[in-house]
């Protein structure tokens, strides 16, 4: 169990003064969109609330920007109907965030398709590649529940697809982690893994359809 919304957005808050860095939050219901909105830039919408309608206008209608993730269960192109759903309450700030697909027992795999049919939408895309290598079923503090080993191979992948931007969760000792131990990388080699992305980044700027 978590702190729950209150306490745990008094952390992020203490973390916002301290780090000067924006955040960003999952909302579950519509009615903590208000208190999440008083701390953190971005509101995200879980992948399989995505196509809750009152969560994602609520969420529009506060102002801040919205990262909806790509529910398992749909098509890439269906996630026009959700940012729409935000434009028609009032908000272009929109983020559009593949997470993978369901395939068979256990297992998600990821479509590089579904990069470039999720831009056509006209939104930044962000590659969640913590969230696409888990092993639905299995708790995440299994070892076995997460592939953590293809963590650099995907994001390179995606990067070099034309995506926006990189959801990736880091802990100092993903193991013991509260949230996510098999698929977290270790804090003390983000920046290694991030230099490829930025070198493959800067070429596939060049080449955006």
């Amino acid at each position: 169990m978590g702190p729950g919304p209150e306490k745990g957005l008094r952390i992020l808050e203490r973390i916002k003064k301290e780090f000067d860095l924006p955040l960003l939050t999952d909302v579950h219901y519509p009615d903590q969109i208000a208190m999440a909105a008083e701390v953190v830039d971005i509101i995200q919408i879980p992948a399989y609330l995505c196509m809750q309608t009152t969560l994602v206008t609520e969420a529009a209608k506060s102002g801040k920007v919205v990262n909806i993730k790509h529910g398992q269960f749909l098509a890439p192109e269906n996630m026009a109907k959700p940012a729409q759903k935000c434009v028609d309450s009032g908000s272009e700030k929109i983020l559009l965030t593949e997470r993978g697909y369901t395939f068979g027992y256990n297992d998600l795999i990821v479509d590089p398709r579904s990069f470039y049919l999720m831009r056509q939408i006209g939104y930044p895309v962000i590659f969640d590649i913590t969230h696409s290598i888990r092993k639905y079923g299995i708790p995440s503090k299994d070892p076995k529940g997460s592939t953590r080993e293809f963590l650099p191979t995907l994001s390179r992948a995606g990067v070099a697809a034309g995506v926006d931007g990189i959801f990736v969760e880091a802990h100092p000792n993903p193991p013991e982690a509260h949230c996510d131990a098999a698929s977290q990388y270790y804090l003390d080699d983000m920046e290694e893994f991030l230099k490829p992305l930025l070198e493959i980044h800067a070429v596939a700027r060049q080449y955006q359809d």
